[in-house]
């Protein structure tokens, strides 16, 4: 049985697949059947990608809160994920903790998706590649930016990138960066065919003052993209313009950041079909 948890848990082969998968035409794999999204942290995105991706597939989405399922105090993670795989084929998890994705997945009773945990977000990143693609023509041999904090997006998307044979550099405040991680954005975004960023603030860490001005060098403005003539600019959304980005980058003619929101949908589609075993 097959789970997505992680992208370093996938092949290239797999990746390829999964992105292939995303830009066919939807298929009735879910025809009859229902979809379990358990949300312990709200998202605009998520949970609208993946129910319109669930009915594209014919299946039923079903959306789930924590104080319905009790995880961990009415009942244990166990007993939850066998009840939900009587109901469901694919069991989608949006959480805090990535070891209640891993207790869920052990079992091998469904499917499990992460669609965002501490440490990963790998629907994030397979939309990324997904736009990359449609922007450039092609993932491999590109050259990706990540500007600011190395959280689970960056994590993820540099690690797509990995398998997909695109460079991938990023820029973070000392002590808060990715490994190898530089921390000087304009040498980051030198020559970059993408400049990414996302909010400074992610996964219920603190809001301050001093965490704003430590991360102020680290703003994408038109400056910084002049680094990089010609490059695209993308955001994981909710963003804060005046913070991470300037308005004239995220809202200007350079910006794919709605187009990549988009593709959300896409690859949730073809994650689901991935998983439940369709061929690309």
């Amino acid at each position: 049985m097959r789970h997505l948890l992680a992208i370093r848990d996938l092949s290239a082969a797999d990746l390829k697949a999964i992105l292939a998968l995303s830009e066919a035409a939807p298929s009735p794999v879910l025809q009859g059947k229902g979809v379990a999204l358990y949300f312990e942290k709200p998202s605009a995105r998520t949970r609208n990608s993946m129910e319109l991706a669930t009915a594209q597939l014919g299946g039923h989405p079903v959306y789930l809160q924590p104080a319905e399922l009790g995880i961990g105090t009415r009942e244990s993670v166990e007993d939850i994920t066998r009840t939900l795989a009587c109901f469901h084929a694919v069991i989608a998890a949006r959480v805090f903790d990535h070891g209640l994705l891993e207790k869920m997945a052990a079992l091998n009773v469904a499917p499990v998706l992460n669609m965002l945990s501490a440490t990963d977000h790998p629907l994030q990143a397979l939309a990324d590649l997904l736009t990359i693609k449609q922007l450039l023509g092609r993932i491999e041999g590109t050259r990706i930016a990540y500007v600011g904090e190395g959280n689970n997006v960056a994590r993820s998307l540099g690690q797509a990138c990995a398998l997909a044979g695109a460079e991938f550099v990023s820029a973070s405040p000392a002590g808060h960066g990715l490994d190898g991680a530089t921390t000087d954005p304009d040498e980051a975004v030198e020559g970059a065919d993408i400049v990414y960023t996302d909010v400074w603030v992610s996964m219920g860490g603190e809001d301050s003052d001093e965490r704003r001005a430590l991360y102020e060098p680290y703003q994408v403005d038109e400056a910084l993209m002049a680094r990089a003539p010609g490059a695209w600019f993308l955001h994981c959304l909710p963003a804060r313009r005046g913070e991470e980005v300037t308005a004239p980058v995220i809202d200007g003619p350079r910006s794919a950041v709605w187009r990549q929101a988009e593709n959300r949908m896409h690859t949730a589609r073809g994650a689901m079909r991935w998983l439940l075993g369709e061929k690309a």
